[in-house]
């Protein structure tokens, strides 16, 4: 592909290949710097003959050399990048929020999959194309250069339908930049990623980078009613078209959650329809993601008829509220991925209706994040948990001792258990009939981050050995 092809120059060179890993860059390869830019002289010794700079990069740059500056590095690039492959699912539906995305992604492949539409989703499970294994992924958004290749290759092989999770990190640095999203839905608001956005305003702002810019102008937001940034939100997305979902909800309002042995009951309002429905998950919080989930497929194929018939059928997403195992006295094993306050408040309080014993949970906070919610984590595991077991998460590079006793501060009935195996062991060694253990905060993930590797780790595989 020509350069004047992918971009607004008159400059006509070939381009063979485009890349922001100096490492992958290839003779012909157009380079992205988009974080440092050290690595620009890497990619020009590995065959680089075009570079997207910040506008004031002070690089020498050899004149053989075709260099675009720009205010904002990671957007142009994301645009060239959608302009070089250039292929893109026909009907695409993004989710942000802090909780739920990964839940409310999976929900709207699976109906849409039993709708017989050809789905995928893709997100912090990775990239799944209808009912297949999912293909693994590192980041929730995947880097722009690699979600459009993996757009096209993906719209080649007939794939008309997709959801995508908008992390806030994957929004502010642009890895969504130039997909067009016909149906945006927006979850909760609460604390997490505070590390990188400092405060709170600046983590909302990144989330209303989907409605503004990768929302079409006839496109369609799913909002939650029921949170306090809904107006916010209301007005990011203009004159676009607003279908709000939850207790205030006008369009799909949640009238009653009943918990029931396999689930629980929803008597909801759909679309001025009244019914009631039976669906095989715990928890209001999967009751709030179900009825986002089904005015993102409503939306997206505009037969909501049609997705509601689907919906009692859905199965949850891996380590989300996940029953793993029930014991021989009767007791119920838990995993969910909940590492933030909210997420763990939300799973503990979803788990109290099922619970006729105690409510049990292992958790610990991950190293080298926002270590100002570990003692609120601490206190929600305290006030609402009968029995707490305090343990390793994925330490990184922090020294784990001092995170468990941030948690422990603000929660007395903390018990400490550095090794994550033991600690699980432990609590399901304690289980008695009738109590309910929950293992949070890494729900799918089969790896521990510890001082720089990844150590293999399964909070499902551990459960199973008991």
């Amino acid at each position: 592909m020509r350069l004047n092809e992918i971009t607004n120059t008159d400059i006509n060179i070939e381009i063979t290949g485009i890349t922001a890993d100096s490492r992958e860059v290839k003779k012909g390869f157009l380079f992205g710097s988009l974080n440092d830019d050290k690595f620009i002289t890497d990619a020009i010794e590995n065959g680089a003959v075009a570079v997207v700079v910040n506008h004031n990069c002070e690089i020498d740059v050899p004149n053989n050399i075709v260099v675009l500056r720009t205010d904002n590095p990671a957007k142009k690039f994301a645009l060239i990048a959608a302009k070089y492959y250039g292929k893109q699912p026909e009907n695409i539906a993004a989710v942000t929020g802090t909780n739920g995305k990964t839940s409310i992604a999976d929900f709207v492949r699976q109906i849409l999959t039993m709708m017989n539409y050809k789905a995928a989703s893709n997100g912090t499970l990775g990239l799944i194309k209808g009912n297949l294994p999912p293909i693994p992924s590192p980041n929730t958004t995947p880097v722009s250069a690699v979600l459009q290749r993996e757009l096209k290759e993906i719209t080649d092989e007939g794939y008309n339908h997709l959801v995508v999770e908008a992390s806030s990190h994957g929004l502010c640095q642009y890895r969504l930049g130039g997909v067009k999203v016909n149906v945006a839905g927006f979850t909760n608001l609460t604390r997490d990623h505070l590390d990188y956005h400092l405060n709170m305003e600046n983590y909302l702002e990144a989330k209303l980078i989907l409605f503004r810019e990768n929302l079409v102008d006839n496109g369609v937001a799913v909002l939650n009613a029921d949170i306090d940034v809904f107006e916010r939100i209301k007005n990011a997305c203009g004159n676009k078209k607003i279908i709000t979902y939850g207790k205030n909800g006008n369009d799909i309002k949640l009238l009653k959650s009943t918990p029931s042995v396999n689930g629980q009951k929803l008597d909801i309002v759909y679309y001025g329809k009244q019914l009631s429905l039976n669906i095989p998950l715990a928890g209001e919080f999967q009751a709030m993601n179900v009825l986002c989930a089904l005015g993102i497929v409503a939306e997206l194929t505009k037969k909501p008829d049609e997705a509601i018939k689907y919906v009692t059928k859905i199965i949850g997403a891996k380590g989300r509220l996940e029953l793993v195992k029930q014991t021989s006295n009767g007791a119920a094993i838990y995993v969910d991925y909940a590492h933030t306050p909210d997420a763990l408040e939300n799973v503990l309080k979803a788990l109290r209706p099922h619970t006729t014993n105690k409510l049990k949970v292992v958790f610990g906070c991950g190293g080298n994040r926002d270590a100002g919610k570990r003692p609120i984590m601490g206190k929600i595991a305290n006030d609402l948990a009968d029995v707490v077991y305090i343990t390793d998460d994925n330490p990184r590079f922090e020294d784990p001792a001092p995170i468990r006793e941030q948690i422990i501060s603000s929660c007395p009935k903390g018990i400490n258990i550095p090794d994550r195996a033991i600690a699980i062991e432990t609590a399901i060694t304690e289980l008695e009939s009738g109590d309910v253990l929950v293992i949070a905060g890494k729900g799918h993930e089969t790896g521990q981050y510890v001082m720089g590797k990844v150590l293999p780790f399964s909070d499902h595989e551990e459960i199973l050995k008991h």
